[in-house]
Formats: structure tokens, C-alpha cells, sequence
């Protein structure tokens, strides 16, 4: 079909999405609590006629609305979830909190939902109008800032029978996603001793807390023996309480174990879980773990990865006016410059020409041109969700730049512009080319045909999903 009219079915809703967007970075609800957000989604997915289902996987915040018959089924995931402390007054480039405490959309999922349904509207009027033939789903996928909805509803069997799944993400570059993300598997450390006077009777006392502390010694040793692509951070959820004369009786840590694998980062726990066990024996107390939650690695599929390029390549890019150039420039001056922008930008010297001579040596405040697509397995140590679905089906994903480049990930200046025709231009942007991409799909099936060949041999190990049978999903 004709492109252009899925650009002008999204032009045309723009209004319904923009306002959607800024409704949702409103709220700004954290993991698993986005219970106003989804009643918006809802809402919008009824009136637009998808069948929605709701309560996905027993995940009160989880849902999808689909719409059309047959194959193809192509999936759109979108997010909604906001970052605790993270209050922004938007529009100003200075740090001002909002609400005392509050939270914001540091991650910019308020664009990310936004834009994928966006996209889903337009293909599901193309359906209608029998310009497209198959099924689009839009996934509303809660909690991935720390909660790792899609993992949950992947080990439920969502995704299973999919076609394909495409999403994308904002950020400060118009540019597909390549290789692979850390598996990384989140834990709750639970020290249990015996409280005493820490002067009166120490000897009495089994100190949690000096379990907790050497645990955290034990992992620190340990981190000279992990392989490159393997991390584990650490935080204190309960240090046993404020008062230095006590004898703690309880301390609590919560960690995060990440590698290149969800194998590896199983056998990477069971390190750490000695070390939690030896801290335990060291000093007289009782430990107990649980899962709060965990991701997979990030199968790349470059027969996807080229489709989002191509369309990303030939959607009308945004034109800034004066005020939002001078606002990013302004944005751009409250934060270190940490170089050129892109993923792969540092690694190949004909990327790095291109990038220096379109962005004024990497001072440009926007990046407003399409990065060149180069098929990599390379390597990120950050982990998400996404990886999880990657390894029921094939499955791509790209950005678009709604904020400021180089502008830091989960930052004020990415709330304070959240709000602004930056942010929503570069979501329309991608709800154009997650759209786009999916009419190919349905259109041409050798090229699903050779994303599934490229999947069966990538996902051949099968997936292996990196949570307990009994976690459940839940705000922690």
C-alpha cells in the first residue's frame, strides 16, 4: 500500500496521541501501578474498536487490543511506566521538581506507548479499509523499569504466536537497534540474626548487618573471576535501621546479576548465592533469598533490524522551529558531553566521518538525520525486557530522538523535555515507521518468511526464561 496514507492516518490522530503521551507522563506511575495509564489505553483501544483483553497474565496493568483476522500477526509492544525521583517541571532547563519526591518519565515511555499505539491505528485502518490483510496487536507491557512485565508475560505464553514483534524507544538518535542485551536475573537477600545492646551485650547479639556487609566483600572478591560480559550490583533495601547502639537484627539487599546469557547468569547466581551463604555461616545468622524478577539476553534479527531501517530511512524526518533548537541547546548545556552520539559511533572509523561531519564535530543539540545501519552482534551491558519476547519470535527494534543528544538516560532533562514538540515530533516519527515496517510485513511474506529462518536458527537453543515458576509479578 501507499505509505503515505499510514503517515496521514498518524498525522491525523496526532492530536489523540500527543495528548495521550502528555496524559501518561502526567501520572508518571511506577512499575506494576499503572492502573491510570492503562485505563487510558483502554479506553482509546475500545473506542478505536480493537478486542481488547485485559488483566494479561494475571498482571492487573497488563493488556493488548487486537484487530484484523489471520496471518500475519504482527506484534507493536508499547510501555508506560515512569522512574521514582524523577519530578520535573517540564519546558525549563533548570532541575525543579514538580511534586516533592515525586516521580517522571525519565525513560521517556510515555512517548513509547503513545507512538506504538499510533502505529497500530494506522494499520488497523489500512485493515479496515482493505488495504492490509492480517492482525495487529498492540501489547500494553507494564513495569519494565525494574519489574520486567514482558518476562512475566512471556513465561505465560504471550508472544508465542506472533509473527513477528517490533517495538522502539526513545532516545537522542534516529537509529536501529543491533546486537545483544545482558541477561540479568534480580534478587532480595533477606539477613536474619539476633538483636542486642551493641555496648551492653554485643556478644549476646548476630549482627544482619554485618552479614549484609560481608556479603557484599565476598561479591567484590568474586568480581575479579567473572567473565567481561558479566556485572553485579548491589543496594541496601533495609540496612536494619538508623540506630548505631543496636545489634541489627535484620538487613536486606536486593542484586542484580547480569551476563551475556540467561544460562550464564543462572550459573553466575549460584557463585553469589554461596557467598550469601558463607556470609551467613561467618556470622552466626540466617539468610534467605527470593527473585523479584529477571530478563533475557537480546536475540538480534537483522532481516527486521534492515525493514526498520529502510522505513526509518524513508519517513519525513522532523523539523525543528527556532524555540525548540534553542531549547535543546539550552538542555544540552546542564550536561557532560560524554562524545559522539550512536551505539557503534566509537567502533567504525567510516560511522564515526559520517556522524562527526552530520552533527558539527558531536555538538549538534539535535540529531535529526538517520544513522547508518550496520548489521553487528555487538554487545550492550544493559539489560530489558524486550530480550524476552526476542526469543519467542522475531523481533527488532530502533529509536527515534526525542530529546536532546547525549542528553543522560533516566535524567531530569529527558522529563523536562517530555512534554515539548521534540519529544512528541520524534514520537510521531516512530509511530510512521513501526506502522510502515508492519504493512512490509504483511505485505510480503518471503521477507517474513526470511526473518523466521534467520529466528529458527538464532532462538534454536530455545528460550529459557530466566524466572522461577513461582515468581509473581507485583510492585516491589
Amino acid at each position: 500500500m501507499d505509505k503515505q496514507k499510514l503517515y496521514d492516518i498518524i498525522e491525523a490522530n496526532s492530536p489523540l496521541l500527543t495528548d495521550l503521551s502528555d496524559l501518561i507522563w502526567e501520572y508518571a506511575e511506577l512499575s506494576l501501578l499503572e492502573y491510570k495509564s492503562t485505563a487510558a489505553y483502554v479506553r482509546i483501544l475500545n473506542e478505536q474498536g480493537f478486542t481488547v483483553e485485559e488483566n494479561l497474565c494475571g498482571i492487573p496493568t497488563a493488556f493488548k487490543g487486537s484487530f484484523g483476522s489471520g496471518s500475519p500477526v504482527i506484534g507493536i509492544l508499547g510501555e508506560y511506566d515512569a522512574l521514582s525521583g524523577l519530578s520535573q517541571v517540564p519546558g525549563i532547563a533548570e532541575k525543579q521538581e514538580l511534586v516533592k519526591g515525586g516521580c517522571g518519565q525519565g525513560c521517556g515511555h510515555h512517548l513509547l506507548g503513545a507512538g506504538s499505539l499510533g502505529a497500530a491505528i494506522a494499520v488497523k485502518e489500512a485493515i479496515a479499509a482493505g488495504e492490509l490483510s492480517g492482525t495487529v496487536v498492540f501489547y500494553g507491557c507494564p513495569g519494565e523499569e525494574g519489574c520486567a512485565g514482558k518476562a512475566f508475560m512471556a513465561r505465560d505464553g504471550q508472544f508465542r504466536d506472533l509473527d513477528a514483534a517490533l517495538t522502539w524507544h526513545p532516545g537522542d538518535t534516529n537509529e536501529v537497534t543491533v546486537g545483544s542485551n545482558a541477561a540479568c536475573i534480580q534478587m532480595e537477600y533477606t539477613f536474619t540474626g539476633i538483636a542486642a545492646h551493641a555496648a551492653g551485650d554485643p556478644y549476646n547479639g548476630r549482627s544482619a548487618l554485618d552479614a549484609a556487609e560481608l556479603m557484599n566483600v565476598g561479591v567484590n572478591f568474586l568480581r575479579e573471576h567473572m567473565k567481561s560480559k558479566e556485572s553485579v550490583h548491589y543496594s541496601f533495601s533495609d540496612a536494619g535501621g538508623i540506630s548505631p547502639n543496636v545489634v541489627q537484627p535484620i538487613a536486606k539487599l536486593v542484586y542484580m546479576v547480569r551476563s551475556d546469557t540467561v544460562r550464564h547468569a543462572k550459573a553466575l547466581l549460584k557463585r553469589v548465592e554461596n557467598i550469601a551463604k558463607g556470609a551467613a555461616l561467618m556470622t552466626d545468622t540466617q539468610v534467605t533469598w527470593r527473585q523479584i524478577d529477571g530478563t533475557s539476553d537480546t536475540l538480534s534479527n537483522q532481516v527486521l533490524e534492515k525493514l526498520l531501517f529502510d522505513n526509518l530511512s524513508a519517513a519525513p524526518l522532523p523539523e525543528y522551529t527556532e524555540d525548540e533548537v534553542v531549547f535543546a541547546k539550552q538542555l544540552k548545556a546542564t550536561f557532560v558531553d560524554n562524545g559522539l552520539p550512536g551505539t557503534l559511533t566509537e567502533e567504525i572509523p567510516s560511522l564515526k566521518k559520517f556522524v562527526k561531519e552530520h552533527t558539527d564535530d558531536g555538538h549538534a543539540p539535535l540529531n535529526n538525520f538517520v544513522f547508518p545501519y550496520h548489521p553487528s552482534y555487538a554487545y550492550s551491558p544493559g539489560s530489558t525486557d524486550v530480550g524476552d519476547v526476542s526469543w519467542l519470535t522475531p523481533t527488532a527494534q530502533f529509536n527515534t530522538a526525542t530529546w536532546p543528544s547525549g542528553s543522560p538516560g533516566h535524567s531530569w532533562q529527558n522529563v523536562a523535555v517530555g512534554k515539548s514538540g521534540i519529544a512528541h515530533k520524534g514520537m510521531l516519527l516512530a509511530a510512521k515507521v513501526l506502522a510502515a515496517a508492519c504493512a512490509d510485513l504483511m505485505e510480503k511474506p518471503e521477507l517474513l518468511n526470511e526473518a523466521k529462518a534467520e529466528f529458527a536458527i538464532t532462538a534454536a537453543e530455545g528460550y529459557d526464561c530466566p524466572l522461577d515458576d513461582k515468581v509473581v509479578a507485583g510492585p516491589q
